[in-house]
């Protein structure tokens, strides 16, 4: 996921009025210093500097060059301060924040998850929050699937868990990770993320294609079990995908709590 082409889906896919709504439910706003951890483009950073101003900051990290470099380039502002930093290692040199925001990245990290948000509280304020939000059966829930193409994409889905660390079930780990850490005030909610019926928009055409096409190739051995191979896979994940009949969705679980005293 470090191809200039998923930096375009994703600032594509990134609905800025749902990332105001989240953030307000997680209570980011005026005058919060923010660390966005794992800002990949820099184009949430952007928008949770929108909602702390005035006098907020957001400093945004991600362990990619390219990507910091995109974020200075086209989300430099006042009020952003972006940073090449692997969030695996140590972060006291950025200072505390009121906020730590993670979005859609535990998925991506599924042995290391629980360590990672460890290491996320120790750069809170004593009274600070950790807001990690993410996808629960990510790419998996679709209605009516032919049985063919079912069984291949969570094929394809188990080969990225097992050989690519992705974690289709990121989003119902997240209360357990806080309470396991002992965080206080614990809030969960449930919105959906992705919601697809009826004549499909150009926008979930994009991400969706792109999206399939980026995971097929990081598994593209898989589909010699398919009949005719990718090519016919994805011309009748296409096919199903572009039918107004076919339902898809995604529950995003929005997940927040206060800093644990011991940490």
């Amino acid at each position: 996921m470090k191809s200039e082409d998923q930096i375009t889906r994703l600032d594509i896919k990134t609905d800025s009025e749902a990332i105001k709504e989240r953030a307000k439910l997680c209570g980011i706003g005026p005058g919060a210093r923010v660390l966005d951890a794992g800002c990949f483009s820099g184009k949430v950073s952007s928008i949770l500097n929108e909602l702390v101003q005035p006098d907020g900051e957001v400093v945004g990290i991600d362990h990619s060059e390219e990507r910091i470099r995109y974020a200075i380039e086209n989300f430099g502002n006042k009020g952003i301060d972006f940073h090449v930093m692997d969030f695996h290692g140590p972060l006291e040199e950025l200072g505390r924040f009121d906020f730590v925001w993670m979005q859609f990245v535990l998925e991506f990290f599924r042995e290391e998850s629980h360590d990672i948000v460890k290491r996320l509280t120790t750069c809170l304020k004593p009274d600070g929050y950790l807001c990690l939000l993410d996808l629960d059966y990510n790419c998996l829930n679709y209605y009516q699937l032919p049985d063919d193409v079912k069984l291949m994409l969570h094929k394809v889905i188990k080969k990225l868990e097992m050989e690519h660390n992705f974690d289709p079930y990121a989003g119902i780990k997240l209360y357990s990770y806080l309470y396991d850490l002992n965080f206080r005030d614990i809030q969960v909610n449930l919105v959906p993320h992705h919601l697809i019926y009826g004549e499909l928009n150009s926008k979930d055409d994009f991400n969706w294609t792109r999206k399939i096409e980026l995971a097929g190739q990081m598994v593209i051995d898989i589909f010699d079990e398919y009949p005719g191979g990718y090519d016919r896979f994805f011309s009748d994940f296409k096919n199903f995908f572009n039918d107004p009949r076919r339902f898809c969705y995604s529950p995003l679980i929005i997940c927040k709590g206060k800093k644990p005293i011991n940490i």
